[in-house]
């Protein structure tokens, strides 16, 4: 570590760093190479899970509904947020290339927080889409009409580029005054910008953008889920109340697995806890990482028409393997 401080502090100076250096988990430096089967297939595991999942949302008219339509973009943001990822995380573990350019670098962060928002923003519209479901049913479809649903992409998609557009031009003209190392095996915008010189309006607005959405989503879910919660334990059966709670577990599930470590990352952070780097960059693996792998999962085993559509389709394909 003390070399790459080294030849990062050769490059620090009044403008902008020509790379930045990656690190690699804590553990891993002496093995480069024998996590790449694993990452490789976490990778692949995502992309067909998630691949799934878009394919028979889309070619089944029984899914053209507002809640599947919103699983889609979910998957979406998944297999996005997983593919910016692997170029640097393959390149740690196939080539040992701890070095990546300042352009390079900012291409990912940029891609990295878009889809992080976009499943941000997701997870809260299906979060309000459950309620309105459960709360306001004889609205709801007059709600979620088909402009209805197009206005709130439009809206997910300006949100996502207009929070993450500015950061890449702005931090390509910060002034930097630390070694460019980063804390991470990936590029992501609070850890360039913890490099840059004090004073730095940048920082500021890279402060904006995390709470602005990050900080604030979570608590609008959790708003919402309160509400559900009031008006389930006000229905008199409880087979409907278990039936109408079945329909959010897949998306609570995946609530928590997004939310979670990005809140822990933040507490550990905040309080300047004397937690190891390795247990703080294993949680920021399982943030980025485990939701892709999961949430196709989840939602097929939670969510039985999705299961039943999947097992419909593979059924003509074993028929035809079998002939």
């Amino acid at each position: 570590m003390s070399t790459f401080s080294t030849q990062a502090a050769s490059n620090s100076s009044t403008s902008m760093a020509p790379t930045f250096l990656l690190v690699r988990m804590p553990g891993l430096s002496v093995v480069p190479s024998w996590w790449t089967i694993p990452l490789i297939t976490l990778y692949l595991l995502s992309a067909m899970g998630n691949g799934t999942i878009l394919w028979i949302i889309a070619l089944e008219p029984t899914l053209h509904r507002p809640m599947y339509f919103f699983l889609f973009m979910l998957s979406v943001s998944d297999v996005g947020l997983a593919t910016a990822l692997m170029p640097t995380l393959l390149g740690l573990a196939l080539a040992d290339a701890h070095v990546v350019s300042a352009s390079a670098c900012l291409i990912q962060m940029f891609f990295v927080h878009v889809f992080s928002v976009m499943e941000s923003s997701v997870l809260l519209t299906m979060a309000v889409d459950r309620a309105l479901a459960i709360c306001r049913p004889l609205h709801y479809s007059t709600l979620f009409t088909n402009g209805f649903i197009s206005k709130i992409i439009l809206a997910i998609g300006f949100r996502c580029l207009g929070l993450h557009l500015p950061l890449p031009f702005l931090l390509a003209h910060m002034p930097y005054c630390h070694p460019q190392v980063l804390t991470h095996s990936y590029c992501l915008h609070p850890d360039v910008t913890r490099l840059a010189c004090p004073g730095t309006w940048s920082a500021i607005y890279s402060l904006f953008v995390v709470l602005s959405a990050m900080g604030l989503d979570p608590l609008l879910i959790f708003f919402t889920y309160g509400l559900i919660g009031k008006v389930l334990q006000g229905l008199g059966s409880s087979e409907e109340c278990w039936k109408a709670g079945q329909t959010c577990m897949a998306h609570l599930s995946a609530v928590l697995l997004f939310y979670i470590p990005m809140i822990l990352l933040a507490i550990i952070d905040r309080l300047r806890l004397p937690v190891p780097q390795s247990a703080h960059t294993l949680l920021s693996y399982v943030h980025f990482l485990l939701p892709p792998l999961l949430n196709p999962i989840l939602y097929s085993v939670k969510m039985k028409e999705i299961r039943e559509r999947i097992l419909k389709r593979l059924q003509p394909m074993k028929m035809s393997c079998v002939q």
